[in-house]
């Protein structure tokens, strides 16, 4: 299978570049710009796949509630054109997308399925379910997936993820304070695109959550990463109020992700097995 891979570089796509079968086609942002759409067509056409996965989009959750217009470019009319250009070629296309799409959840402690209506508060999360709702639209032949709390390697310098934040700051302050009343499910990028490498096999096309199994606050992640990095970093919990971020984050974006079990044969592992292996092959 011949595979065009966009975003490349980044942490999903440098894991799925050594994940995925057949002929990969690497393609950064040096390469292709999404939110063009005649280069999107152009770029994509010429290299003659039977697949295309998305994986680029802006990231910057608070930047974004500023640059609305480079968010929406990248994370909405981006995977527009790729879906329309994939449905011109009769392929299909996996668009990455998150869990932010579920912004408002009250007391909820219940992981959300794929049939849960969404409702974003952030001006990144309403992009990105923009970006879902082209996909759909566009190319019956589609995975859509969301995922929460990624983090991995990349070849390509980005933002970084939270592991290696913590990390970093454990090592320069000794002590960080970190959100208590966020709940979620923190994912290897490895791990997911084992699982993409898998679902892509099935031809089950939709919409999917693929999350590590479990789920836990962002205070109680950085505590366990500090544990299994044997280092001594006193972390205190704060408030999403206290925290004082730009944009809204989901207090519970937990995402069930059986779905994608039934039809790959397997759940993903844990979130604390995937991070001890991160952590103990950097």
């Amino acid at each position: 299978m011949r595979i065009v891979l966009i975003g490349a570089g980044g942490q999903l796509g440098t894991a799925l570049s050594a994940r995925l079968p057949g002929d990969v086609v690497p393609l950064g942002s040096a390469d292709l710009d999404i939110s063009e759409a005649n280069r999107v067509r152009q770029v994509v056409s010429d290299r003659r796949p039977e697949l295309v996965i998305n994986t680029a989009a802006y990231n910057f959750v608070d930047r974004a509630e500023d640059e609305f217009d480079h968010a929406e470019a990248v994370n909405a009319s981006g995977p527009k054109y790729l879906a329309e250009t994939c449905a011109a070629l009769e392929i299909p296309l996996v668009h990455v997308s998150t869990d932010y799409v579920y912004g408002e959840a009250g007391d909820r402690r219940i992981p959300w399925k794929e049939t849960d209506h969404p409702h974003p508060t952030s001006r990144y999360a309403r992009s990105k379910l923009a970006g879902e709702e082209f996909v759909q639209a566009a190319c019956t032949k589609h995975f859509v997936i969301r995922t929460c709390g990624l983090y991995g390697r990349a070849v390509s310098p980005g933002k970084g993820n939270f592991v290696e934040t913590m990390l970093r700051l454990g090592r320069e302050r000794g002590a960080v304070s970190v959100v208590d009343d966020q709940w979620c499910a923190p994912t290897s990028a490895a791990d997911l695109a084992g699982a993409i490498a898998d679902l892509i096999q099935t031809r089950h096309f939709g919409l999917y959550h693929a999350t590590n199994s479990g789920s836990t606050t962002w205070c109680d992640f950085a505590r366990e990463i500090f544990r299994l990095a044997s280092m001594a970093v006193s972390v205190t919990p704060i408030t999403t109020e206290q925290f004082k971020a730009k944009a809204a984050r989901p207090r519970y974006s937990v995402l069930d992700c059986s779905k994608l079990a039934a039809v790959v044969g397997r759940p993903m592992r844990t979130w604390q097995e995937a991070l001890e292996e991160y952590l103990s092959t950097r």
